[in-house]
């Protein structure tokens, strides 16, 4: 098994201004990489910078890039993020930031205070995907780990989260070394389990908004498969739905395929049920009101001859309301049962396993921030985007009271987003073995996003 090398300490340090600067990297390639970090610690954490976020991030994005690569190429399973968590959490103590591992699991809490004002917190996800890297890139994973069920598999970073960690790392990098631009308290958390949709809910319950200071907002942002790199995308409003899975066992009498009188077949019950199910979305809602119901699995059976006594529905539900996902989960049970009675079988098991809430971008929010990045990224480069019925755990903070947004961030060269169209495909999306971002125009966009919306929030108090 390809074992993680995954350094804890770090390899360079740097005073300014009485503070502690690093930028941390895990596998020292050579002597000159090491030569260039350090020359890139010095000139990036003195104060008194006169360039905008944009011009920093820019003069940055060779460094941030070695560090993105690196975390490509070391990636961790959901829950299992113990080296990468020790290395967020040695990174922000070096930067400066009070630093509290071990929250909710793996999570790492960390707490830069300058001042009264307001509360920001920003977050970045720290798992990766039990994906074989087909990408090709020098820097492709080689990892294996035993997942939980105790198989080797391959681990790649296919839904961006090395991305998102990259930006923050360089976002916290930039207010640590401008703070006299800015007052209040910076809460950075980076978040284990995302994929699991576990990772949000395990650090609030172990008091990621009682036991650190509660923010007044909430930051975030997600990588965008389809969407041009140096551009950012945002939403007013529901931008990621709820996501439930829906466990059903229908429930039969078994017996001999050639005599079917004498059973009840769970697998025409089944099936009957499947197109049943159909109708929910399209005659028990409105129109204009989103909603998935997907069988994703039907297993009954073991034979030819054999009619079996169970078969095995799983379903995803996905909503945007409150009340929308309680009609449907309603519905669903309902309509099992009928299908059950109706063929005079057993009633069926059905269990409702909660993922994540709908996520909610705060509109207040969305209008006070998006006028300050479309002058910060031009106006171009700033763009509406639909709604999603894909899932983020990050709507848990928004659900505890606190305005969110979590904004979609383009990753991937115009140029290649030019040849995929040219060909007629698409380009791979995220989780697929093939995605990468392209990482120097992402990196730069991405931490001139998130600082320029700090440096917004967190304004000197008069």
């Amino acid at each position: 098994m390809y074992e993680l090398k995954l350094a804890t300490r770090s390899f360079l340090s740097k005073q300014f201004a009485g503070q502690k600067s690093i930028f941390f990297q895990p596998v020292i390639r050579s002597l000159t990489q090491v030569l260039f970090t350090a020359l890139f610690l010095f000139f990036s954490t003195s104060p008194g910078h006169s360039e905008d976020v944009q011009q920093w991030a820019q003069k940055q994005s060779t460094q941030l890039t070695q560090l993105y690569e690196s975390l490509h190429r070391t990636p961790e399973l959901s829950n299992e993020e113990e080296k990468t968590a020790a290395r967020m959490a040695q990174l922000m103590g070096e930067i400066g930031l009070k630093v509290t591992p071990q929250v909710g699991g793996h999570g790492v809490v960390a707490v830069l205070e300058n001042g009264k004002g307001k509360t920001l917190l920003l977050r970045a996800d720290m798992d990766a995907l039990p994906v074989v890297e087909e990408t090709g890139l020098a820097y492709a994973s080689q990892v294996k780990m035993l997942d939980k069920r105790g198989a080797t598999v391959g681990v790649m970073h296919a839904c961006g989260h090395d991305m998102h960690m990259t930006n923050l790392i360089g976002t916290v990098q930039y207010l640590a070394s401008h703070r006299q631009q800015w007052q209040g308290t910076l809460v950075a958390i980076f978040q284990p389990a995302e994929e699991l949709g576990a990772g949000a809910k395990a650090m609030i319950a172990d008091g990621l908004l009682a036991r650190f200071p509660r923010p007044n907002y909430a930051l975030a942002l997600h990588v965008a498969a389809d969407t041009a790199a140096g551009s950012l995308g945002y939403r007013a409003g529901y931008a990621q739905a709820n996501v439930d899975s829906v466990d059903i066992v229908v429930k039969g009498r078994g017996g001999h395929g050639a005599y079917p009188e004498a059973t009840v077949d769970p697998v025409v019950i089944a099936s009957h049920l499947v197109i049943d199910l159909q109708t929910i979305v399209s005659r028990e809602l409105a129109p204009i009101e989103p909603a998935v119901v997907t069988v994703g699995s039907i297993h009954g059976g073991t034979k030819h001859n054999i009619i079996g006594d169970t078969c095995q529905l799983q379903l995803t539900v996905r909503s945007y309301s409150p009340a929308v996902r309680k009609k449907l989960i309603a519905a669903i049970r309902r309509k099992a049962l009928a299908a059950a009675a109706s063929a005079d079988g057993p009633e069926p098991e059905i269990s409702v396993s909660e993922g994540t809430p709908s996520l909610f971008n705060d509109p207040d929010l969305v209008d006070r921030l998006v006028p300050v990045l479309k002058q910060t990224l031009g106006e171009k480069n700033v763009h509406e985007v639909q709604p999603s019925m894909g899932g983020e755990d990050f709507g848990r903070i928004g659900r505890e009271g606190v305005p969110i947004i979590m904004f979609k961030l383009g990753a991937v060269s115009q140029e290649r987003l030019d040849d995929y169209r040219r060909a007629g495909s698409q380009p791979p999306s995220l989780h697929s073995p093939k995605f990468y971002p392209d990482p120097a125009a992402t990196i730069v966009c991405g931490v001139t996003t998130l600082s320029a919306a700090a440096m917004e929030l967190l304004q000197p108090m008069e």
